[in-house]
């Protein structure tokens, strides 16, 4: 079993900036492919970023490419999002998930990929 407990969700004006944190215990974090993903209320959860086990693969949503960013500290046990130039559309709870690998360094981009989830951080962007 792995756990995912998030951090660093919150309030913040559209322009605003926020890191989220997701820390992660139960398997070698190395071997754990590792994604953000949102979901807002009565629409389905869908992914913002995803990171492989080495972190050197990465894919982001089309939504927010190029204002946020995934990264990974295998020694921390810990991935991150830091979410640049926020806007109202990105309100959301914020999933981290992860998957079990054995050799492959993918970044997985599905939610059915995903062993794993955290319990969820609200992100709130205000106009």
């Amino acid at each position: 079993q792995v756990q995912l407990i998030e951090s660093g969700g919150g309030l913040v004006q559209a322009g605003g900036s926020l890191s989220l944190s997701c820390a992660a215990s139960g398997r070698t974090f190395s071997t754990l492919a590792m994604g953000w993903f949102r979901q807002a209320p009565g629409k389905e959860r869908e992914i913002v970023a995803v990171i492989s086990p080495s972190g050197v693969n990465t894919y982001y949503a089309d939504s927010v490419q190029g204002r946020f960013t995934i990264s990974r500290n295998n020694a921390r046990n810990t991935v991150y999002l830091q979410m640049d130039s926020l806007k109202p559309e990105d309100t959301c709870v914020y999933y981290c998930a992860a998957r079990s690998t054995r050799y492959s360094d993918s970044a997985y981009s599905r939610v059915g990929e995903y062993d794993y989830w955290g319990q969820g951080t609200q992100v709130t962007v205000s106009s």
